[in-house]
């Protein structure tokens, strides 16, 4: 199963865990960093994540996630692909979908995600049939549920 994490799923951690959602979202993140670490998922990253993290002003933030993305990946989407992915980014932006936002949903479909996790909002809407798009705790439920039957 591959699985592509959005930017902002990276940043949990780092977010104010005095609100429910976002401690739930980030525990939940953290025991999927775990299945990735003991390869039980495999991890999808891209140009676009790695673009986006070097925006990250905190310095302990930005390497950790980088060394973690690093570390654990199993396929990598590179700026050579940016004239196919571009494509699909218009395609899925034509659906109201933002710029960036985009970019990231359209890697995931490249490199064949099976799920595009995120805690964005606007994007939990929108849908495809090419990755399923969820929060990380749906993930955890959804595989959970899967092991089971």
């Amino acid at each position: 199963m591959r699985i592509y994490l959005d930017n902002c799923c990276y940043n949990r951690p780092y977010d104010d865990q005095s609100q429910m959602r976002i401690n739930l979202d980030t525990q939940a993140k953290l025991y999927i960093q775990l299945m990735i670490k003991d390869k039980k998922i495999e991890l999808v990253t891209s140009y676009v994540l790695d673009f986006e993290n070097s925006k990250n002003r905190v310095i302990q933030k930005k390497l950790a996630i980088s060394t973690f993305m690093e570390e654990n990946e199993s396929y990598y989407v590179g700026e050579e692909r940016q004239d196919e992915i571009r494509t699909m980014v218009r395609q899925i932006m034509d659906t109201g979908v933002k710029e960036k936002d985009a970019a990231h949903v359209a890697c995931a479909i490249y490199a064949k995600s099976d799920y595009f996790i995120t805690t964005d909002d606007r994007l939990l809407k929108y849908t495809s049939d090419q990755v399923k798009i969820l929060t990380p705790g749906e993930f955890i439920r959804e595989i959970e549920v899967k092991a089971n039957e």
